[in-house]
Formats: C-alpha cells, sequence, structure tokens
C-alpha cells in the first residue's frame, strides 16, 4: 500500500532544507517502494505551528512522527523497509 511521508518544516529553515535533501534521497534508493512525499509549512497552518513550531523539520511516515530536527538517512530507510 501507498506510504506518504510528511515533511513539516518552513521557508527559510536549513535544518528543513536538509531534511529535505536527506528525505529526497532516502526516496530515490528505493524505488521499489510506493513512496509520496509531501511537504507542508507551519506558516500556511495554525494547528501545524501550535503542534511543531519548536521541533521542525518533523517527518512524519504515515501520519505519525518518525523524526524531527534532524532526518538519519539510515534510520529512515530501515523505517521503511520495516513497514508491512
Amino acid at each position: 500500500s501507498e506510504i506518504t511521508l510528511t515533511l513539516i518544516g518552513k521557508p527559510g529553515c536549513h535544518l528543513c532544507e536538509d531534511a529535505e535533501a536527506v528525505v529526497t534521497t532516502v526516496v530515490k534508493s528505493l524505488p521499489e517502494l510506493p513512496l509520496t512525499v509531501e511537504e507542508l509549512s507551519i506558516e500556511d497552518d495554525k494547528d501545524l505551528f501550535d503542534s511543531y513550531w519548536d521541533q521542525i523539520p518533523v517527518l512524519l511516515i504515515n501520519g505519525k512522527v518518525h523524526n524531527y530536527w534532524r532526518i538519519d538517512p539510515e534510520r529512515l530507510t530501515t523505517a521503511l523497509k520495516e513497514l508491512p
């Protein structure tokens, strides 16, 4: 089934840019998985801002928090491969 990665951040955030690069690299390395990536900004959504303003970037896998601040490519790859 489809796997959705949601990257929550904001424009001008260097950690967010780093996280985006890691997510892009990991997704490209796993062409066999049905991965979709969406990016959301805390500046566009008050609920996201209230929930995550002090943790961005935040990466969700299928709506559940996987990690925040720094996204580790090996940990993300392992998590995605272990999904049912």
